[in-house]
């Protein structure tokens, strides 16, 4: 195989005999055009080796040409799939002669008859060859199948022409996202932006990414969560809003964790955290059949079926049921030492923060069943109403698929005394050095001041809920361009 740079060489040299035959490499437009899998589709029934006056017209990248002296074949790839093309010298030789100069990875366009082969594949006659770009770096040598993981992440347009079912994930994650929002504006839901850039982050425990804006001369943020502005609107008169956009977090890169991701929030006046679990249910429902006709999905060895009603567990009782373990009838130190046990590492110790975080690494990777874990101790997070019967207990959730966590919910505090405690007990925090802490916000105190409805709200993981429809492992099978280390 010669060298990539002298592959390109000879392509800026074929470029230049097109040139010179008066072609315009990259003309621009080619309209009209028919998908590949609509052509097969009306001329499935044909027999072999024939002819028909069907005229067609298509544009896609050519990935196979064989060169058979005066006649030709070739396999035309576009975003519906691919058709092979047929082109003699004899009926046109400005077509061949384009051809001469054409490479693998070449974008054309074909116009010509239908008929099939001796072995029965549907074919283009060819009687028009357009160049729509010539490709100057050739395709990887196995284009037919990019198998490099780092490879694929990093040059996902490789990966996508290599690897044509990738693409049906992203067409997929296009028809989840518009069903959510069908789901979410049948319901009375309200989509409004807020804003990404922040001089406050907050609405989550989480390490922000930092900047600066030069004309006010000012430090920012980007958002971490979009909670404390789609709170404000609530406190404005909104009684159901949703935001589906982008947050940041300065945080692990994981197979289900990338800095940059995509998330729903909603918040519904005068409900509970049980309505946000029916409502919860519900969506998961209305996009598996819409989207798939089916509530069954399979991810590795588990068949899982989202079918409603869910089970509903508290995080203690899931602890008896998972671990075989009470945490109410261990004492501090004996806490203290199953977190040694399990190496889990937690700065300061609290029995709340213990008992969630024994949770996460004894129970989280068994719950492969769609399961609701309730009630959780209060310090996980300040956000939260007490649980109306105990008040070392907060009303929250979060919904459990495969072993991951899927969202978080709330009865959420409307309460701003308290609220004010609460946040300047966890920007307290932040000044000794905890950074996931939660920074004070005056201007969100002044809003629940003012009066905010006593309401539930709802934050869903979009791309491991996609993960989950599409059965996919890793967060970077769902995100087109995925975080990468900078190439050295």
């Amino acid at each position: 195989m010669q060298p990539e740079e002298q592959l390109i060489q000879q392509r800026i040299i074929k470029l230049k005999r097109l040139k010179e035959l008066g072609i315009n490499p990259y003309p621009y437009s080619f309209k009209g055009t028919t998908y590949s899998k609509e052509i097969l589709g009306k001329n499935k029934k044909l027999e072999k080796d024939t002819k028909t006056n069907k005229n067609v017209k298509i544009s896609g990248r050519i990935i196979t040409l064989r060169d058979m002296g005066k006649v030709s074949f070739g396999h035309i790839q576009d975003f519906k799939g691919k058709i092979q093309f047929y082109i003699r010298e004899d009926d046109n030789k400005n077509n061949y002669e384009i051809l001469k100069n054409l490479d693998l990875g070449d974008i054309i366009g074909v116009e010509g008859t239908i008929f099939t082969t001796k072995a029965g594949e549907i074919t283009i006659w060819t009687k028009k060859l357009i160049l729509l770009a010539k490709a100057l770096r050739p395709l990887p040598e196995k284009w037919h199948g990019l198998q490099d993981i780092e490879a694929r992440y990093r040059y996902r347009h490789l990966d996508f022409i290599s690897n044509p079912e990738v693409k049906e994930t992203f067409v997929k994650r296009a028809e989840i996202l518009r069903a959510i929002h069908e789901f979410m504006d049948s319901k009375g839901f309200i989509e409004i932006d807020t804003p990404i850039l922040q001089s406050i982050y907050g609405g989550a425990h989480a390490r922000p990414f930092k900047t600066f804006l030069h004309d006010l001369k000012s430090d920012m943020f980007l958002r971490i969560s979009d909670e404390l502005y789609l709170k404000r609107l609530m406190v404005g008169g909104f009684d159901k809003v949703y935001e589906i956009g982008r947050d940041f977090r300065n945080e692990s890169i994981t197979r289900l964790h990338n800095p940059e991701f995509t998330m729903m929030e909603a918040y519904w006046a005068y409900t509970d955290y049980n309505d946000m679990m029916e409502l919860t249910e519900d969506l998961f429902n209305y996009i598996a059949k819409k989207v798939f006709g089916t509530t069954k999905f399979k991810i590795n060895k588990n068949t899982i079926d989202i079918k409603k009603p869910w089970k509903r567990m508290t995080m203690k009782d899931a602890l008896k049921k998972f671990a075989n373990l009470d945490v109410d009838k261990k004492n501090d130190t004996e806490l203290m030492h199953l977190l040694e046990q399990n190496d889990i590492d937690i700065k300061e110790f609290s029995r709340g923060i213990a008992t969630a975080e024994l949770f996460k690494f004894l129970v989280e990777p068994k719950l492969i069943q769609p399961i609701f874990i309730y009630d959780y101790p209060k310090e996980t997070t300040p956000l939260c109403k007490v649980k109306r019967d105990n008040p070392e207990l907060i009303e929250r959730f979060e919904p459990f698929i495969n072993g991951w966590e899927l969202g978080n919910a709330y009865s959420e505090l409307n309460d701003p005394i308290i609220q004010r405690d609460l946040l300047e007990k966890q920007a307290e925090e932040l000044s000794k050095g905890k950074e996931e802490a939660h920074p004070m916000d005056e201007d969100f105190i002044r809003a629940l001041e003012i009066g905010m409805p006593t309401m539930s709200g709802l934050g869903i993981g979009i791309d491991r809920m996609i993960m989950l429809f599409t059965g996919k492992e890793s967060i970077r099978d769902v995100i087109a361009f995925p975080f990468m280390k900078p190439e050295k």
